[in-house]
């Protein structure tokens, strides 16, 4: 695990504890198998360079940012704390620098907010098109912070990362310069235990995979509602937790579904990798516009087809017809029909997860992802220090 660098004295932020020649991660997310950015992190740390330190700074107050050779940011706050000393990229993995509620996901709408920030529409969509939490000082807060962001991004010299070419148009959108920006899409780990295509016997099983935080915008209240209409053989395996299950359970059993769908809770890598296993698709049905989404490659690496929503960056991973399937998000006939067409087509199904694992080896590996950002941090390294140049 890397060391966390966090509260330190102001009398040893200085020599001993940073060297001069090293990149270092900072950010206030854990490492780990959290899922999400947590996950991204700790791969990053798994597949670092002997240019990459092993500590994660969480604090940038106080520090003499100059002696860094670069720093990669990874939560929004940390931007309000640069001195612009030194060459830094910022990876953008939500929406939260430009949505005051982090979501672009207006849920009395049922629809993705296509507004650029304002305090009018924001405001608007907030209270009445519920976007995100209504609570009066929170919303104002939410809205400030934003405004506040923005105001100070347009003139940082800083490498924005999307991780998507979705999320690259939209900070296009709210006002930073195209140049600054580039996407690189996500890389994961590939599984330490052997992995082999889709067989007759598991396909027969007749068991699909949600993974995933149990919250409105992940789409599981649309999955649950679509299952009554798929084939009565085909059961739900459900790994995460959050605060939705309770309502999302009860729904189930008024629904008749309870004895369809298993609740596994949060579960640790041995656990995933037996449900991956054991499915013969996975289904990412986000409803809210998924910056990039994990769980498409991770699918892949276990050699399983997806059937996802058409939202966000997910179209960017998952080729429709080819990987998995595309849905449109909140249409239970279109995603009723995508589960049984693999259901009852094993061969579809195997064929789709071998040509996503493909995909993965070609395009979306750690060990490809870690050569995109090293081009990205010299190239940043060397416009820091060229005053005639524009990131």
């Amino acid at each position: 695990m890397p060391k966390i660098i966090n509260n330190l004295k102001p009398n040893k932020l200085y020599g001993e504890v940073f060297a001069e020649n090293l990149i270092y991660q900072c950010s206030n997310f854990e490492v780990g198998e959290g899922g999400g950015v947590e996950t991204y992190l700790g791969s990053l740390f798994e597949h670092r360079s002997s240019d990459i330190s092993d500590r994660v700074i969480k604090l940038l107050n106080n520090l003499d940012q100059s002696q860094f050779k670069l720093l990669h940011l990874h939560s929004p706050d940390l931007l309000l704390q640069l001195t612009g000393e030194c060459p830094t990229a910022f990876s953008v993995h939500n929406h939260a620098l430009y949505c005051p509620s982090g979501t672009k996901y207006l849920a009395g709408e049922r629809t993705i907010c296509e507004r650029n920030f304002s305090y009018l529409g924001c405001t608007w969509g907030k209270l009445v098109d519920k976007c995100g939490s209504r609570k009066p000082l929170r919303t104002f807060r939410e809205i400030q912070g934003t405004q506040q962001f923005l105001n100070i991004l347009k003139n940082l010299k800083v490498t924005f990362i999307a991780n998507s070419e979705y999320i690259r148009q939209e900070l296009i959108k709210s006002g930073i310069a195209t140049e600054q920006t580039v996407t690189v899409h996500c890389g994961i780990s590939l599984p330490k235990i052997p992995t082999a295509p889709l067989n007759l016997e598991v396909h027969q099983n007749q068991r699909i995979l949600f993974v995933g935080r149990i919250v409105s915008d992940k789409g599981l209240e649309w999955l649950i509602k679509t299952l009554i209409h798929t084939n009565r053989q085909i059961q739900l395996d459900i790994a995460g937790e959050g605060w939705e299950r309770p309502r999302l359970e009860k729904l189930a059993n008024t629904l008749g579904l309870s004895n369809r769908i298993t609740w596994h809770g949060w579960c640790d890598r041995h656990q995933l990798n037996q449900l991956y296993q054991q499915c013969f698709a996975v289904i990412f049905p986000s409803v809210w516009p998924e910056p990039a989404g994990l769980v498409t490659l991770e699918a892949y690496a276990r050699y399983r087809p997806v059937i996802g929503s058409a939202v966000g960056g997910i179209p960017e991973h998952l080729h429709d017809g080819e990987t998995g399937i595309l849905v449109p998000s909140n249409n239970i006939k279109k995603l009723a029909q995508a589960i049984n067409c693999l259901s009852t087509d094993y061969q579809k199904s195997r064929e789709m997860g071998v040509q996503g694992h493909a995909l993965l080896i070609k395009k979306f590996t750690m060990d490809t992802h870690i050569k995109n950002l090293q081009t990205i941090y010299a190239k940043t390294i060397a416009e820091f220090y060229s005053p005639d140049k524009k990131l």
